[in-house]
């Protein structure tokens, strides 16, 4: 194993356009080496699948057997079919708890994860019982006539549709790492909802935005405080104990080519915020950015209405994609059309990340590392488990890089 694990690049190549990527959460060091992938195909085909490392994986058992010359950084481990294509995927937060002094992960033998779509969906992965029995074809053949090793059950299928038969496509979701039994979904129908996954019921819904609200995240290191973001260009704060008020942390500016008519629509020329992140290690930052920008905001939510630091001038495209280090707290990989991972330090050389910014953003314009993938750069995760690895996904394939 010592000859593969000093790559630095891992690459899978999906048979279909990928979209969805999230790490593994698990501790385990075989299991953590894992990743969750969802297809973006525009008819009914649409897959969910789990990589896996293939030097991680059981080599005494079939299909590994007298094939070892041929394996792929990446195998298959399991798939599950999906209607429409995957916004988002995360598998379930690791819930460690302490007893004794030891650290205890009271889930170390079962996965969850949850995607949106359409709907809310709760899936399990169990073992495969049949896995090992009859198999004739090898690993870089047509995996759809490869039984895989697990399965991926469908355990539920959230659905809140009060108002009307018609269910409104989700754009995003967080998984609350503080209290695992809560997720928050955002949807193009203005709404956010709060769901008990052990439940399997809505918690409670809110109009969080004007228009589309495009995605979702909670506060780390807290059960009761998510963001939002929306095609209104604002990121929106709210309280779950206290949800008749919200607070606008910040709102973007008119698009540049807005008419002064007296009859424009503001919701038309206002600039959308797509994707919003809390900072894993310091629960006051967060970043977002702006529809075809090539530029990161990072807020403080202790000094609404502007940002205190921007990353600029470095990606030549639009950006896509972005995550937070999981250990520390100045760094932030990026990700865009340009075909550019850029890694950047947030923290400048005075020191005054905490000070109340003045009347423009600090501008950060140099990334820590870059690197080029071989088409756009759609999405991006960060693992918690093994924080050295990033992984990416552009076109078919994915890749986990090393940093």
């Amino acid at each position: 194993m010592s000859n593969i694990t000093s790559k630095e690049i891992y690459q899978y190549d999906a048979p279909w356009a990928t979209y969805a990527l999230d790490w593994c959460t698990s501790p385990s060091e075989k299991k953590n080496f894992r990743l969750a992938i969802g297809s973006f195909i525009e008819d009914s085909s649409n897959k969910l699948q789990i990589i896996a490392r293939t030097d991680l994986l059981d080599h005494s058992e079939p299909p590994f057997l007298d094939q070892q010359k041929n394996l792929n950084d990446f195998t298959p481990v399991a798939e599950a079919d999906s209607y429409y294509p995957i916004t988002k995927v995360l598998w379930e937060p690791r819930k460690v708890v302490k007893i004794f002094s030891i650290r205890i992960d009271p889930r170390s033998n079962h996965d969850l994860l949850a995607t949106t779509g359409d709907i809310l969906r709760i899936w399990e992965i169990i073992d495969d019982p049949r896995y090992g029995q009859n198999l004739s074809h090898s690993l870089h053949q047509n995996n759809s006539q490869v039984l895989m090793q697990q399965q991926l059950v469908k355990k539920a299928e959230l659905v809140n549709m009060k108002q009307s038969d018609f269910c409104a496509p989700l754009t995003s979701f967080d998984w609350n790492e503080t209290d695992p039994s809560l997720i928050v979904t955002s949807s193009i129908d203005t709404t956010c909802t709060v769901w008990n996954v052990e439940t399997n019921q809505a918690k409670t819904q809110l109009i969080a935005h004007d228009s589309d609200v495009y995605d979702v995240a909670f506060m780390h290191g807290s059960a009761d405080t998510f963001a939002s973001v929306g095609a209104d260009g604002s990121v929106r704060l709210f309280d779950l104990r206290s949800l008749e008020h919200s607070t606008i942390l910040y709102e973007a500016p008119p698009a540049a080519n807005s008419t002064s008519s007296s009859n424009a629509n503001t919701s038309t020329t206002t600039i959308p915020l797509l994707r919003l992140q809390f900072n894993r290690m310091n629960s006051n930052y967060l970043a977002t950015f702006h529809m075809d920008s090539s530029a990161v905001q990072i807020l403080d939510i202790r000094y609404p209405s502007a940002p205190i630091a921007e990353l600029s001038k470095s990606h030549s495209g639009s950006i896509n994609c972005l995550c937070w280090s999981p250990t520390d707290a100045n760094q932030i990989a990026t990700g865009g059309d340009d075909s550019q991972v850029l890694v950047w330090n947030i923290n400048n050389q005075n020191g005054n990340n905490n000070q109340q910014p003045m009347t423009a953003p600090r501008s950060i314009t140099d990334p820590t590392l870059a690197y080029v993938a071989d088409a756009e750069v759609n999405a991006i995760t960060w693992s918690r488990s093994a924080p050295e690895w990033i992984g990416i996904g552009f076109g078919k394939t994915i890749q986990a890089l090393r940093v």
